[in-house]
């Protein structure tokens, strides 16, 4: 979002005033806006119009690094999001999304504009203060928009959308802003679209990304890809053929299509090596029905009645959906040509979350912001939650970053409760993914009903009981074996916490010996309130502050004495 014209605080400085747009020329404004009318269905159009009205006048003056008006922007990016199918509140909040942070436009107008649900989106998706935050902006925004999100989810997808047209545009930014931009979109904003299932948008970041950090590998597997689709007929044509003739042996009604990789999935399957391509590498058969789950398997058995399938290499993500709640089958079988073919079965109610994830859901449900209340593609989320107040500004980026690894393992509690962890998480960590009192009071687990370690790592499909103790509490060597964000952080909170007590224990204890040797009793101080008293013209809010000062020498016994003697 770097701007040509800007002030010496980085703001954006319009030489404009900064009343309502409502005097605005309709004229341009109608032009501009008529590609997101148009998107979004012509529904609201007055509150479009005027939302853009507003952006447009604020931001003029303003330059993208490609020499285009900064108004494009949020404009690309309320179009990326109608043609999700988003609301319109989301839409206004997206046009007018950067208008607090780079302009004089305050949030307060905002409010007073376009009233409290976009100001609440507007603000989730403004970053912080780069003067006030300084080292720490980078963590604590993501801090902020995850806090957002929790409250409303159109948060998080506005803040992709952004990113997502940011990285279209990346040409126009110098080599190392472009490297930087790419590794964080791919280690942080690509995870998160991937947790909320919306894989339109993660796979054209995902390539994007791929494009700025390896131009090279890039091209290469977008050459190869595109030769290997372009003799895809030989191998999908008879196969997808024989699927329809098969579905309709069935009784089933469906479409079959091929669906083409995406290029940094290929790139990363085949670790590069893309060389000499083959068309069943370079694309999937999808196969969508119309009917139920029950369809889907009856589909699943008429593929491998048509095609011989290969063992081991059948998916069920219908009956385990995946942790943001996509639901389909997959499969292996060999074509009539002998290629090894990827079949994708689900139903036609199912393909919308497949491709749009949490977007399907807030539009399927009337309820735009989305509430986290017992939905498990959010219990992520949650957990995040959880974790994320605990942990300080330097450690926050790299505990999100372990926290969205994409791979995962789906374990299960005793009462049959879904646990989502990542690929490499102990038991340690499936009991604090349960709660950070289980983890902490936790004494031993039980896998599949037999004793195990808690550095067990965790397989998909174990059943977990977590055996726990009131009295138990983490020691010093879980951290040699705990991986998740959510488990470590707690782990490091109550070690400090213990070390705390353990300093303050000893350094009370030291004082209270010094004193007893000059006939003064420490307790009564206490009781009487001089030891808080004495503490906090010390500068310590707490007593117990002042003992583990104490004990770690910060303060000296000799000068601290003479305040609890008496006089003289």
């Amino acid at each position: 979002m770097t701007l040509v014209q800007s002030s010496s605080s980085g703001r954006a400085a319009p030489s404009r005033p900064r009343r309502r747009a409502s005097r605005s020329d309709p004229g341009p404004v109608q032009a501009a806006v008529a590609p997101l009318l148009a998107a979004h269905g012509y529904r609201d159009a007055h509150e479009l119009r005027r939302a853009y009205a507003v952006a447009e006048r604020m931001h003029r003056g303003q330059l993208r690094k490609s020499g285009a008006p900064y108004i494009t922007h949020p404009l690309a990016v309320a179009m990326i999001l109608a043609g999700l199918g988003l609301d319109t509140t989301t839409l206004v909040a997206a046009l007018l999304h950067d208008t607090v942070e780079d302009t004089p436009y305050t949030l307060g107008e905002v409010r007073a504009d376009f009233g409290e649900e976009v100001a609440v989106l507007v603000d989730g998706v403004t970053k912080l203060d780069g003067e006030r935050w300084g080292d720490r902006r980078e963590a604590e925004t993501f801090r902020k928009i995850v806090l957002a999100a929790a409250a409303d989810l159109r948060v998080l997808v506005i803040k992709l959308a952004d990113r997502l047209h940011n990285l279209r545009t990346l040409g126009f930014q110098p080599p190392h802003k472009r490297e930087r931009i790419a590794r964080a979109s791919l280690e942080l904003l690509v995870p998160f679209a991937e947790r909320l299932g919306i894989h339109v948008l993660r796979q054209e970041m995902d390539d994007l990304a791929f494009k700025v950090r390896d131009p090279e590998a890039h091209a290469g597997t977008g050459a190869a890809l595109a030769a290997a689709l372009r003799v895809a007929d030989g191998t999908f044509g008879p196969a997808a053929a024989r699927l329809r003739g098969t579905l309709a042996e069935h009784h089933l009604r469906g479409e079959v299509a091929v669906r083409p990789r995406h290029l940094y999935a290929l790139h990363e399957e085949l670790d590069g090596d893309v060389a000499g391509l083959r068309p069943h590498e370079a694309a999937r058969l999808l196969v969508v029905v119309d009917g139920d789950e029950s369809d889907c398997y009856i589909a699943l058995g008429a593929v491998h009645a048509a095609m011989h399938p290969i063992p081991g290499r059948v998916k069920d993500f219908i009956a385990l959906p995946k942790f943001n709640m996509y639901q389909s089958l997959h499969t292996r079988v060999i074509g009539p040509a002998g290629d090894p073919l990827n079949v994708i079965i689900r139903t036609r109610a199912m393909h919308p979350v497949a491709e749009h994830g949490i977007i399907a859901h807030l539009r399927e449900t009337g309820d735009p912001a989305g509430t986290m209340a017992g939905r498990r593609d959010l219990a992520w989320l949650s957990r995040l939650l959880a974790w994320q107040s605990d942990a300080p500004s330097a450690q926050f980026l790299d505990s999100l970053r372990a926290d969205l690894t994409s791979g995962h393992v789906a374990a299960f509690t005793p009462t049959g409760e879904i646990v989502t962890l990542p690929v490499g998480a102990t038991a340690l960590d499936f009991a604090y993914t349960l709660s950070p009192e289980t983890g902490e009071h936790c004494i031993g687990v039980l896998i599949n009903g037999r004793p195990a370690r808690l550095a067990t790592e965790v397989r998909s499909g174990n059943v977990i009981e977590v055996l726990t103790d009131p009295q138990a509490h983490p020691t010093d060597d879980w951290l040699g074996f705990a991986t998740t964000p959510q488990a470590r952080v707690h782990i490091q909170r109550r070690l400090s916490h213990d070390s705390a007590e353990e300093a303050s224990r000893a350094g009370r204890d030291r004082l209270d010996r010094a004193l007893a040797e000059r006939g003064t009793d420490l307790l009564a101080a206490e009781t009487h309130g001089e030891s808080l008293a004495i503490a906090r013209d010390l500068g310590f809010d707490e007593v117990d502050r002042l003992y583990a000062a104490l004990d770690d020498g910060s303060v000296a016994l000799d000068d601290l004495l003479p305040r609890f003697l008496p006089p003289g």
